[in-house]
């Protein structure tokens, strides 16, 4: 009987123990859904959601700084993710700036080089509409730190409107001018101011539909501009100590030599000098014999 209640009450402290773990493991599970639930939630919106069956057409932007481990990796993830989902980059801007930089001298040949900087990249990329809020979850696993989000949907369906009605009133414009020029242009200066009016009409009716079309490539494709940056990090390498020009001066002992040799050279040229001047000396020396001898008589 002892040994049936001892085996008894292990079964039982093992079961306790395997359910605890169970609930645990269950609570961890539950705690990870509920974390990347709320990371999508901050980076995602319902304004870049399309509406279903809507007749209203929006611009989409989205403005987002956050922090990553490291920035070049992410942004290589980004692009892919962007490109995957029908998108483009149209700018990037990857570079590492300095905050400050040191040298140390450890030995007489070499030196500590120590840089503290920070890697950060501006991205700027378009996407389907469509996709805006796909690709935006998409980079929930990059984000170490999201300093700020903003999200713009401006309603431009009036604005769409209008220009297609200001398209018609031109056309119908245009093809009035044109008919009259045809039918009672009679004097020259007449069809001339015509001709004229009607191609302002046609420059008019050109830039109306290219802005028009530039409204609707907006609603299409949302800009996203994105700010990415990591931990200021640390880099320090051993470089070869260049030395000075004072380095290489040569001690006192050498350059008194050396001064010695130049006084030197400098003697053995007056010497040289005096003798170039033999002739000088020589007609001198005759002048003043003869002086002595018959002026002086």
């Amino acid at each position: 009987m002892k040994h049936l209640s001892k085996l008894g009450l292990a079964l039982l402290l093992l079961g306790f123990a395997c359910a605890c773990k169970q609930a645990d493991y269950v609570a961890d599970e539950a705690n990870a859904s509920v974390e990347s639930a709320d990371s999508t939630s901050v980076i995602s919106s319902n304004a870049a959601v399309e509406p279903k069956n809507s007749n209203r057409k929006f611009v989409r932007t989205a403005d987002i700084k956050f922090k990553v481990k490291d920035v070049a990796k992410s942004t290589y993830a980004i692009e892919n993710s962007i490109a995957k989902h029908g998108g483009f980059v149209t700018f990037t801007d990857l570079k590492s700036n300095i905050n400050q930089k040191s040298e140390t001298k450890i030995s007489q040949d070499s030196i500590l080089e120590t840089i503290q900087y920070r890697v950060d990249n501006t991205i700027t990329f378009r996407v389907p509409n469509t996709q805006l809020d796909t690709v935006l979850k998409s980079m929930v696993k990059e984000i170490n730190f999201l300093d700020s989000r903003l999200i713009k949907a401006d309603d431009v369906s009036l604005q769409l409107l209008s220009n297609k009605l200001a398209q018609k009133r031109i056309k119908n414009s245009q093809s009035r001018l044109e008919k009259g020029i045809d039918t009672k242009g009679k004097k020259l200066n007449d069809i001339t101011t015509a001709e004229d009016k009607a191609l302002d009409k046609a420059t008019e009716s050109d830039a109306s539909i290219l802005n028009n079309l530039s409204l609707e490539d907006q609603v299409n494709f949302s800009t996203v501009t994105l700010y990415l940056y990591q931990r200021e990090t640390t880099k320090q390498e051993v470089i070869a100590n260049e030395k000075s020009v004072n380095e290489y001066r040569p001690n006192i002992g050498l350059q008194i030599w050396d001064s010695l040799k130049t006084g030197w050279f400098i003697l053995e040229g007056i010497i040289a000098f005096v003798v170039q001047l033999w002739s000088v000396f020589l007609i001198a020396g005759i002048g003043f014999v003869l002086y002595r001898k018959f002026l002086k008589k």
